[in-house]
């Protein structure tokens, strides 16, 4: 028996736990009561609603589910964004769903809204995947208007990309499932087709109140914007539903017809289960995000039959690269490496730390992975780049710098799984955010910052400290524990991964079980989506 084993398992599922917690919370949205008033009125909510029209029986991947968590707390909150994200398949065919969540302030837009919206439109654009739109929302959130109407990445994208998408050939069909008003109403007019729901869904540029204000003139909702008006008058839509389950088998019925996509061409072959028990993870991965531990455990059951063939295998040995399948498709993979190793010329290096021979291999690998069209996956557990006169005189600045350079420019899908820290210049070398991966998500042990908490709170202390004294405040060694710990508190709220996936810098929180789910349908909406860039490095600093 392994006791070490035994309490990082312990730990690592009770964060899986905590995990599923939180999101049986989020799927309530605005509550049970929202739900069943919901209900009275004869609607599906919209995690029903995107349940149905998804195949069943297939593999789903939810993105954002995390959006706006401990957000917008003196507005109620916006549970899940006030939005559902789905990845999944319509007959056969896959698809991203967006479905408004009207239990959640009548599915107004909160900025968060926006973002996620828009993120999901990215998701469809990059890959050329279908996209629905599910739509019941009151629109803008006036409250926060400002924050959500004029600028650029704001509610306005929407439309500009519905325009884009449609030039683009990507498929956009709507369903008007409730409300829909004033710049809300383009966006499933600016869809391929549109349906609406009888009696439940209305589409108006003004409602009757703002009509009748504006010039007198008085009109219910139903004559001046229900289905039989658009459908039979205005042919502003294409179908009338007598229900939410007829427009969705309509719907259904739609995407059926769509025909064969081209494909980026990335190698598949038959899947095989990982040959180590992938339960295992929970025990290898330690509950202290300093301690040492072999990655290449991870990968042995993250990879099908647990092979994986190492490039430079001796060479810059704290970061690991190498090929491998997951779920059938070739892979290229970049991990940090967590155990402390040693070089052949014997220097020790540090684990989860960058330095120069393990940058340059891995921009060698990533040009390697180009030429060969192999999607990219980054593990992510880095505390950043090796510091100190030795790699400065040796240059790490430039050899990071192309690290980075071959990251930013890659033009094969890449993937990024968080998987322990991800800290400061680390993140971006290791394909965060910023580097448009396709989809990057964080396990419950994650943590994302420009440094560690303990370092933070350390710098954090000393300003804090030097800024009293001048004040002329004495410091005694117990106000500047309670200083500290009040610091580090705080520090820590801001690097969980529920702080990342709230504000969408990440597309999600998952249980390590699922890393596979989540690469093999990645790559497989990546395949939709050919190639049309050559890679190209640029000039390097040598």
């Amino acid at each position: 028996m392994d006791i070490n084993f035994n309490k990082n398992e312990d730990y690592n599922k009770l964060l899986v736990s905590d995990l599923k917690r939180r999101f049986a919370k989020v799927k309530l949205g605005g509550g049970q009561k929202r739900i069943d008033k919901h209900h009275e009125k004869g609607k599906m909510t919209a995690r029903e609603r995107v349940d149905y029209l998804l195949d069943s029986k297939a593999k789903s991947i939810e993105i954002g589910a995390f959006a706006g968590e401990d957000m917008y707390a003196e507005h109620g909150g916006c549970p899940s964004g006030g939005v559902v994200v789905k990845m999944g398949y319509i007959k056969g065919k896959q698809c991203i769903v967006v479905a408004n969540d009207a239990t959640v302030k009548a599915g107004a837009w909160f900025p968060i809204t926006g973002k996620k919206n828009l993120r999901a439109q990215e998701i469809s654009i990059e890959n050329r995947l279908p996209i629905i739109y599910l739509v019941d929302s009151a629109g803008v959130y006036l409250p926060m208007q400002d924050e959500i109407f004029p600028d650029k990445e704001h509610f306005g994208r929407i439309f500009r990309n519905n325009a884009v998408m449609s030039s683009m050939g990507i498929t956009q069909i709507s369903a008007v499932m409730g409300s829909c008003v004033a710049g809300g109403a383009y966006l499933p007019i600016m869809s391929d087709e549109a349906l609406i729901v009888d009696k439940t869904a209305s589409i108006f540029l003004a409602g009757s109140y703002l009509v009748k204000a504006a010039i007198g003139e008085s009109i219910d909702n139903e004559t001046l914007g229900g289905a039989t008006t658009h459908c039979e008058i205005s042919g502003v839509t294409d179908y009338k539903a007598k229900d939410d389950k007829e427009a969705l088998d309509k719907i259904k019925f739609i995407v059926d017809k769509i025909g064969d996509y081209d494909k980026a061409g990335f190698s598949k072959t038959q899947s095989f289960e990982p040959n180590e028990n992938q339960d295992d993870i929970f025990g290898i991965l330690p509950k202290e995000r300093n301690a040492q531990y072999d990655m290449l455990e991870i990968i042995k059951r993250l990879v099908d039959n647990s092979e994986f063939e190492q490039y430079k295998e001796g060479y810059g040995k704290t970061i690991l690269t190498g090929y491998a399948r997951i779920d059938g498709w070739a892979v290229g993979i970049i991990a940090n490496q967590r155990k402390l190793v040693k070089t052949k010329k014997g220097e020790m290096q540090f684990g989860g730390v960058i330095y120069n021979d393990s940058a340059d291999k891995s921009t060698r690998f990533i040009a390697n992975c180009n030429q060969k069209k192999i999607p990219l996956v980054f593990l992510q557990d880095v505390t950043g780049f090796m510091v100190g006169s030795k790699s400065e005189h040796g240059g790490i600045i430039k050899d990071g710098a192309k690290m980075v350079n071959a990251v930013s420019n890659s033009v094969v899908p890449k993937f990024t799984i968080i998987i322990g820290n991800s800290y400061g210049a680390g993140n971006y070398a290791m394909c965060g955010k910023a580097y448009d991966p396709r989809l990057i998500v964080a396990w419950p042990s994650a943590e994302l910052a420009v440094m560690s908490g303990n370092s933070a709170a350390k710098v954090l202390l000393q300003i804090e400290t030097a800024s009293l004294k001048k004040r002329g405040e004495e410091i005694t060694p117990e106000k500047e524990k309670e200083l500290f710990d009040k610091i580090k508190s705080r520090y820590d709220k801001q690097i969980s991964p529920y702080y990342a996936a709230a504000r969408i810098w990440t597309d999600g929180i998952i249980n390590p079980l699922e890393t596979r789910t989540w690469i093999s349908m990645g790559i497989e909406a990546a395949n939709h989506a050919p190639i049309e860039k050559k890679f190209n490095m640029g000039v390097l600093q040598v």
